[in-house]
């Protein structure tokens, strides 16, 4: 993000309000900076943040307030923000600051275009069972212990998780960063639906047969499943956004 003169105070978004509690949630992660505040760290926690829902799609990050919350400079915050603003979770609006971004349908339909091609190719590039799936199986009874004890939001996660360890399969970190920044994006969408039950428990029967499918060696199987999956997700998610959008 370009340096450039401290604009007028900012008008703030209908109906905005600040988090609550930002300063004070804020705070308690300064410990994970250490003594070196790089943007690289700060943007991994502000990441983090946003992923868990701590700032809701829309919400403006004040530079007063983050910065202070977690003890760095400005030019440090700014190049955090630059960062997330290139990875589409956060949006800079002249003269109005920088917020949590608002992910259009048409950016939804995108973001499962590439996690077909990246999470079914980890599949497709298996080559020979057995398959060392026992990150995909924790993920699976992550979000089967969520569902039982009814925390929704942990299985929201535990979703997540699941899609990341597929990624993980193919061996690759560049592969494993893009499929973080896809994944982060998504739970946008998740957070403006705030309904991890629906969108996410009548997925749990088919992340347990993908699982099992892949621990009995069928990487063609377990690569039909996913992408009928990832069809019929994008296909439910996509229609609820589109009419909750429309109502904003």
């Amino acid at each position: 993000m370009a340096e450039v003169a401290e604009p007028v105070e900012p008008v703030e978004p209908a109906g905005y309000a600040p988090a609550p509690g930002l300063a004070a949630g804020l705070e308690a992660d300064r410990a994970l900076l250490g003594r070196t505040s790089t943007a690289e760290r700060v943007a991994d926690i502000l990441r983090d943040r946003i992923a868990e829902g701590f700032f809701p799609p829309g919400t403006r990050l004040s530079e007063d307030s983050v910065g202070g919350a977690l003890g760095v400079s400005r030019n440090t915050l700014r190049e955090a923000f630059r960062l997330l603003t290139h990875e589409r979770l956060l949006v800079h609006e002249l003269n109005r600051g920088v917020f949590v971004r608002v992910v259009t349908v048409d950016d939804l339909n995108d973001i499962y275009r590439v996690r077909r091609l990246v999470e079914c190719a980890a599949v497709r590039g298996l080559g020979e069972p057995p398959y060392e799936v026992r990150a995909v199986e924790a993920a699976v009874l992550a979000g089967e212990r969520a569902a039982r004890d009814r925390a929704w939001q942990d299985l929201s996660t535990a979703n997540i998780r699941f899609h990341q360890a597929i990624v993980s399969l193919a061996g690759s970190p560049r592969a494993d960063e893009l499929m973080r920044g896809v994944l982060a994006e998504l739970r946008l969408v998740f957070h403006v639906m705030a309904d991890p039950r629906r969108f996410h428990a009548p997925y749990l029967v088919r992340n347990r047969q993908i699982l099992e499918v892949l621990q009995g060696g069928d990487a063609v199987e377990a690569e039909r499943l996913l992408a009928s999956y990832l069809d019929d997700s994008q296909g439910q998610l996509a229609d609820a956004y589109g009419r909750k959008m429309s109502r904003r």
